[in-house]
């Protein structure tokens, strides 16, 4: 099996050691390639010299998350990878965290993505984010296996877990493709599970092995904190959603009407809001709309 591992980096001198340092000591052979993007910190110089097996492929400006994904999945799938497992560079692997995936993937093919574990940075507790995804609302056998003794050596379905650490496997590629470029930074992993479900594959999580994820102690960024913008993401994610008999356009019908009214009863404030986010998404709309429809039939949509 020919397995490729993507990092895109964005400053990450802190985690390089760790991440591109457990990496190399997978128990099976990986190809690894840091997508840059544009770094000021020195991230790919670092990276060249202290794992100078890595291929740095360096964007000139930031591409985000999704994008810059993209770039290294098409790479991989071009040089024939089996596999491709992406993961976020504030991550770290055990030595056997990725061959055990595939080989439990191998058992259960109809799991399109496979992730491990999520420990925190520290490894003495679950990614706090992580913890909320298996509940048993979320993932109904997973707790109660563990805290009765009886976890299984299979997947467990989940309805999601963050693209921290996905496995994903060469026919997931050619039926879900990349991530959509709707998304910037956050929701392109939830966009892209939606996309999975659609054509009939599974997302999991294999318990037996683990990541080490530090984002506990990362400072949040405009695009977390700023709740308009979380706002417009799940709008988009609502309307680009393939599986979901919504439109776009209905929505924009009833939001010119909101502001009609709020600027009638001289609302100014709440109206002003409402009519920066209709502008925002009527001019994304014609785009929304051809994506949900490319993204309903299965192909290597965005790479």
């Amino acid at each position: 099996m020919l397995s490729y591992v993507i990092v895109v980096t964005y400053n990450a001198t802190r985690w390089i050691e760790k991440c591109f340092g457990s990496l190399q000591q997978s128990t099976i052979p990986v190809n690894i390639i840091a997508i840059d993007n544009g770094s000021t910190d020195g991230t790919p110089e670092i990276i060249r010299n202290k794992f100078p097996l890595v291929q740095v492929i360096q964007n000139s400006d930031n591409l985000g998350f999704g994008k810059a994904n993209n770039v290294g999945i098409r790479k991989a799938y071009d040089a024939g990878a089996d596999y491709v497992f992406l993961l976020n560079q504030d991550a770290w692997v055990e030595p056997d965290t990725i061959e055990k995936l595939i080989q439990a993937q191998q058992r259960e093919p109809e799991f399109g993505i496979v992730s491990p574990v999520h420990l925190n940075g520290s490894g003495d507790a679950l990614d706090q984010y992580f913890s909320q995804y298996i509940i048993p609302k979320f993932c109904p056998k997973l707790y109660s296996d563990k805290w009765l003794g009886k976890l299984k050596d299979e997947i467990y379905e989940v309805e999601f877990v963050n693209a921290a650490a996905w496995l994903l496997y060469r026919k997931t590629i050619e039926t879900v493709g990349g991530f959509s470029p709707l998304f910037f930074l956050y929701a392109e992993d939830d966009n892209y599970l939606h996309r999975l479900r659609n054509h009939g594959l599974k997302v999991g999580v294999y318990p037996h092995v683990s990541i080490f994820h530090d984002r506990h102690e990362r400072e949040p960024n405009q695009y977390f904190t700023n709740s308009e913008e979380f706002k417009i993401r799940q709008l988009i994610l609502k309307y680009s959603d393939p599986g979901q008999e919504v439109d776009i356009y209905s929505y924009l019908s009833v939001q010119r009407k909101r502001i009609i009214k709020g600027l009638l009863r001289l609302r100014f404030d709440d109206t002003r809001i409402t009519m920066t986010r209709y502008q925002r998404l009527k001019k994304l709309a014609s785009e929304i709309n051809a994506i949900k429809k490319a993204t309903t039939n299965p192909g290597m949509h965005f790479l």
